[in-house]
């Protein structure tokens, strides 16, 4: 008897994960896609995976769906390991019905999300759904409205992942817009909330689903995504990365790795990266990654508001958050998408309790009719509140120009930023000296000679890093090549940092 149960169980695990069939799988490996189960292989630790609800069944009757039931019900759940480090996953199933979502389906990604917020620890979501399955009916919008709650719930408790590997549209897209990034693959993942069909019965547009909501349209202009690869395998294998970067939780240390790095490494170079041309840009990632340990930095929206940089990296072998600005873009002038980007990644690393650098070289808010009609105001704000509300340890870098209403928004001592240095050509003022000099001294400033002489008096004046430091607006002046070693000893200043703030059932961002 004991003999035909065993060969029961091994039949029916196979039955479940074979999914929609071998003929479905083949269809799947002809798109360049894996499966859901290959990619929890890929993702997670070689023999670490540990199923959940492999056997769940929907219990729909209706348009012939009592003959159409697969265990596990499309989507495939668990726990597992990223380096030895727990982490939970779901995987939706795209052979099995579509990877549709209905009411058990739903149910199975919900004990996802609770189990993980119970015991802290990330949650990766791997999308591959036509949707919502409509033999359910209001089953399955129910089952998108209490993940979406979940999703909210964890927001801020644990890091949230989803993964787009395949389509995901109308309700099924707000689940990635509520966690913290969202991972597309070029050429197989679409998100729309409405798709070419109806858009061009609604405005007879005619739109392919890749111009519409492929991987390169959310990376670069709408801002959704915020990374894309090329395959499924290097999407899979870079989210093993991005958690590296990451703690467990809120109320998890953050990872410390062994690094062969001494903090108080000195780089020459950096004295000459600035040229000698106040308006000649230069590549800030190069600056970035000359600070932080072995150069190793992980950019985040690489491809949406080029004008700010984002993303993670290490010092002493403990992760931070960088935000910079770029000068090879707009000048690195703020503006509203650089503004969402940055102030989003901010409130991020304030919630998981990861230290924030950020280096400025900033002359001021993007002009026009464009942004002012637009509302840069209310957005421009986010990116000022963001900081200001941060408690984690802040630290600032001036690398050259901070004008204006943009260099209090860039983490400035007014914000309560920690520690503020300033490089010795940086220029702190209301604005540059050579538009203050056309206002100040407009006879003058008619005379190119005499221009000249207003503007280098200007900026000896009123511009210089000294005058800064002199109101304490600057902590001090410092050398560009002993950076990394002011930073990593600012860090373990602040590492115990604590902040006493009114109390308030919650904030009310500028949205």
């Amino acid at each position: 008897m004991r003999s035909i149960n065993i060969a029961k169980l091994a039949s029916k695990r196979e039955e479940a994960r074979i999914g929609g069939g071998q003929k479905r799988i083949e269809v799947q490996h002809s798109k360049g896609k894996l499966t859901a189960r290959e990619r929890i292989e890929v993702l997670l630790d070689p023999d670490s995976f540990e199923e959940y609800g492999l056997y769940v069944e929907h219990r729909c009757t209706d348009f012939g769906m009592d003959d159409k039931k697969h265990p596990g019900d499309g989507v495939v759940t668990g726990q597992g390991t990223i380096n030895g480090r727990l982490v939970f996953v779901y995987s939706q199933d795209f052979t099995v019905m579509g990877g549709s979502l209905g009411e058990a389906h739903a149910k199975k990604i919900c004990q996802i999300l609770d189990k993980a917020v119970q015991v802290g620890a990330p949650v990766i979501g791997i999308n591959d759904s036509g949707g919502a399955r409509i033999q359910e009916g209001v089953d399955s919008l129910g089952g998108y409205g209490e993940i979406f709650q979940r999703n909210i719930d964890a927001s801020g408790v644990i890091p949230q992942i989803s993964l787009i590997m395949g389509p995901c549209a109308g309700g099924a897209v707000y689940s990635p817009a509520l966690t913290d990034f969202t991972i597309m693959v070029e050429n197989s993942s679409y998100m729309f909330v409405t798709g070419p069909e109806v858009v061009k019965t609604v405005t007879h547009e005619t739109v392919s689903q890749e111009d519409l909501g492929g991987a390169s349209v959310h990376s670069s202009k709408s801002g959704v995504a915020h990374l894309t690869f090329k395959s499924d395998i290097e999407a899979l294998l870079q989210t093993r990365r991005l958690i590296n970067f990451l703690p467990l939780s809120n109320k998890s240390e953050l990872p410390q790795i062994p690094v062969d790095d001494n903090f108080d490494r000195v780089d020459v170079s950096l004295n000459t990266l600035i040229p000698e041309n106040p308006n000649q840009p230069y590549d800030m990632l190069e600056l970035v990654e000359k600070i932080l340990d072995e150069g190793d930095f992980y950019e985040i929206q690489p491809n949406y508001a080029k004008n700010i940089i984002i993303g993670f990296g290490r010092m002493e072998g403990q992760t931070v958050g960088v935000i910079a600005n770029q000068p090879m873009q707009l000048a690195g002038c703020l503006d509203i998408k650089a503004s969402e980007k940055a102030g989003r990644f901010i409130r991020f690393c304030d919630a998981f309790s990861i230290p924030i650098l950020t280096f400025v070289d900033v002359p001021g808010f993007l002009p026009g009719t464009d942004q002012e009609h637009s509302g840069i105001i209310k957005h421009g704000a986010k990116l000022l509140y963001a900081y200001g509300e941060a408690t984690v340890p802040k630290i600032t870098v001036i690398t050259r120009k901070a004008y204006g209403g943009a260099y209090i928004v860039m983490n400035s001592k007014h914000l309560r930023g920690d520690v503020n240095f300033a490089w010795a050509n940086a220029e702190i003022a209301v604005m540059g000296p050579e538009g203050a000099v056309e206002i100040i001294f407009r006879e003058e400033a008619k005379d190119p000679n005499q221009k000249s002489i207003k503007v280098a008096e200007y900026r000896e004046k009123f511009a210089s890093p000294f005058v800064a430091a002199s109101r304490g607006f600057v902590d001090e002046v410092i050398r560009p090549q002993n950076t990394r070693k002011r930073i990593c000893m600012s860090l373990q200043i602040l590492k115990n940092k604590k902040v006493q703030k009114p109390w308030k059932k919650h904030d009310n961002l500028p949205l």
